[in-house]
């Protein structure tokens, strides 16, 4: 049974929902990231309030802290953190590629070093698929080789054959393993290729053999210009089947969120919006502001008018420019719920422009206002 409908169509952009037993997500959506199982600063009940309908955490991460045991004994992430909706766990290839000189990649999987206790570990495709089990992952992500940018050929081609190669045997021990709690979890492939498009292709090219109800398009944002992003997407996109559901790993700009969409993106998830919102930039419809400037010290209008998040409907720019200065926590959490909802509406409001059937000029129309700086 397929966990990905498409509802409507407008040019390649597609409203669809995506579903597991922990419930139904409209797309397109964006997942906010709980690393260690928390979105930083925000409750579990304060996501749901804001209109979270997934959210993202990391294997790398609850493997080191708190361990598969303790989530073991606590009946999967979903207890542990007390969310009721469905969670996509990532593998941590990403993590480990950042770990740099304290990881070795080799056709077995990658050997690396604790960035907490220093102690020593062995991440293969089998055991990230078992610790995804313990974790209770909805959607878990198999692992990948994430190389960086500029990068040779022949690297990049090792790279997605490996990755193609762990797919198989990640795939196998999904097979042989049953989930712990007693619901269905899924195994989304990920196109790998870096920037090189005949390796791209050919990477989607083999995956869309598999007929997955959901893949996702991986080896993005380290450091490329956009539009080789754009034509990484695209080649992906060309090959794989049209009704399955399309992620982007870390792709977090706004108005790059409107043109992957516009390409045929259905999933979303990045640190922008609660890192940015910790670092005092907030996103508005006309584009990114920096609440520590000085020209905010006495502003007492809303961050955003007629936005109707608990920062806007209740506190002015002064007054979140003064809890930065102040270095009070409160500034951190207002600022990464203002974000997160607007992030939330974008979405909403990109999903009701596609069953419109007017999303290209809705989206020609904002999206050069988002990419400002104010």
């Amino acid at each position: 049974m397929s966990c990905f409908k498409i509802e409507k169509s407008s040019g390649a952009s597609r409203a669809g929902w995506l579903r597991c037993e922990h419930g139904e997500i409209p797309t397109p959506t964006f997942m906010p990231v709980g690393t260690l199982g928390a979105v930083k600063t925000l409750e579990s009940r304060e996501l749901e309030q804001l209109g979270a309908k997934i959210i993202l955490s990391n294997a790398y991460h609850l493997y080191l802290r708190p361990g598969v045991e303790i989530l073991k004994q606590s009946g999967g992430l979903h207890c542990f953190m007390n969310w009721h909706g469905p969670i996509l766990v990532d593998s941590g290839g990403f993590q480990v590629f950042s770990l740099n000189g304290l990881r070795k990649v080799t056709d077995e999987g990658v050997q690396f070093q604790s960035h907490i206790d220093g102690s020593f570990h062995l991440f293969t495709p089998e055991k990230v698929v078992n610790i995804q089990r313990a974790i209770g992952a909805d959607f878990m992500m198999p692992l990948d080789d994430l190389v960086g940018y500029p990068v040779d050929e022949n690297a990049a081609d090792k790279a997605a054959q490996r990755t193609w190669n762990w797919l198989l045997r990640g795939m196998e021990e999904f097979e042989k393993t049953e989930p712990l709690y007693g619901y269905r979890q899924i195994l989304p492939p990920i196109v790998q290729g870096s920037f090189i498009p005949h390796l791209r292709r050919r990477e989607a090219e083999r995956l869309a053999n598999l007929e997955a109800p959901f893949y996702a398009i991986g080896g993005l944002a380290v450091g490329e210009e956009p539009e080789q992003t754009k034509e990484a997407i695209e080649i992906s996109l060309e090959y794989l089947p049209l009704e399955s559901a399309k992620y982007c790993m870390g792709i977090g700009l706004p108005h790059d969120l409107l043109d992957a969409i516009s390409l045929g993106i259905d999933l979303f998830d990045c640190v922008i919006p609660t890192r940015n919102g910790r670092n005092a930039t907030l996103f508005t419809l006309k584009g990114r502001m920096n609440l520590r400037n000085a020209k905010y010290a006495t502003d007492q209008l809303p961050v955003e008018e007629n936005c109707q998040c608990p920062l806007c409907m209740n506190y002015s720019r002064a007054y979140l420019h003064h809890l930065f200065n102040a270095k009070e926590i409160l500034g951190l959490k207002l600022a990464s719920v203002h974000n997160l909802y607007f992030y939330f509406q974008l979405m909403k409001s990109a999903r009701e422009h596609i069953l419109e059937q007017d999303y290209t000029n809705w989206a020609r129309l904002i999206r050069d206002d988002l990419a400002n700086k104010i």
